[in-house]
This record gives C-alpha cells, sequence and structure tokens, in this order.
C-alpha cells in the first residue's frame, strides 16, 4: 500500500484509459477504456482536465474537473465531476491531494469558485470533501433526464 508522498499527480493520457476505466467501473460507473478514451478527447479544450494520481506506475485514483463560465457573474466556475481512489489506497490522503490538484488547476484557469456533487449514497466521499474545506451551499440540485 501506499503512503504520502509515493504518489505523483500528472494529467491523465489514452495510456491511462484501461485504469481509469476499472476504477470507474469499481465504483459502479461501467466504462471501458474505449469510452475513456472518447471522454478524454471530448476534454482536450485546455480549460477542463483529468488528472491521475498513480504509484509506482500504478494508476490508483482520478479526478475530472470541468472549467466552464458562470453567465450571471461573468467569471469562470470549476465542477468536480468525477473523483475515483482505489479502495486499496483510500484514506491515505490520494483524494485529498487530488482535490488540491483540482483546485490549482480551477486557480489557474481564474475560476472565482469550484464545487463537487457529492451522492447522499457516499458518505465518505462527503466526509472527504468538507474535510477539505467544501460546504453544503444554500443551492440545491435538482436535474431531469432528457
Amino acid at each position: 500500500m501506499t503512503t504520502p508522498g509515493e504518489w505523483l499527480l500528472r494529467a491523465a493520457t489514452r495510456d491511462d484509459a484501461p485504469a481509469i476505466a476499472a476504477l470507474f467501473t469499481a465504483e459502479g460507473y461501467p466504462a471501458g477504456p474505449s469510452d475513456i478514451v472518447e471522454r478524454l478527447d471530448n476534454w482536450e479544450d485546455g480549460r477542463s482536465a483529468v488528472l491521475v494520481a498513480t504509484a509506482r506506475g500504478e494508476v490508483v485514483g482520478f479526478v475530472a474537473v470541468h472549467v466552464m463560465p458562470r453567465f450571471e457573474h461573468g467569471d469562470w466556475i470549476a465542477r468536480v465531476l468525477a473523483l475515483v481512489v482505489d479502495e486499496g489506497v483510500r484514506e491515505r490522503g490520494v483524494g485529498h491531494e487530488l482535490m488540491i490538484a483540482a483546485e490549482e488547476h480551477a486557480r489557474r484557469q481564474g475560476c472565482a469558485f469550484i464545487e463537487v456533487t457529492a451522492g447522499r449514497h457516499r458518505p465518505g466521499a462527503l466526509q472527504l470533501y468538507e474535510s477539505v474545506g467544501y460546504e453544503q451551499g444554500v443551492a440545491v440540485y435538482l436535474r431531469r433526464r432528457l
């Protein structure tokens, strides 16, 4: 198992697709390597990013952060759309480091805020986000399937 300082953070590449797909599938979001390659290709705009944490050359986690303009204030906001850490290295700081990297990316892009959603069925994720300073806001997240 890894300990803090044993992992490196870097931008994801197409070669990481099998590992990202395996992590995503294990978390309950089935995806194959070709799905991940397509998603990585869709994010090549330079603003958004997918970052991976590696230990001994193996991907042990990833974060996907999307940057977009806000219409109501004329500034930019970042949203963490996915964060997955291998179950074998959870609670060792990997998720924390990935969130810090996502925030640094958002700052470099000139974002005023960064936000993340956490499902009620994932209390560990909610605990992680709160432990690194995220607060539940006044907004309610609503969606409708199209």
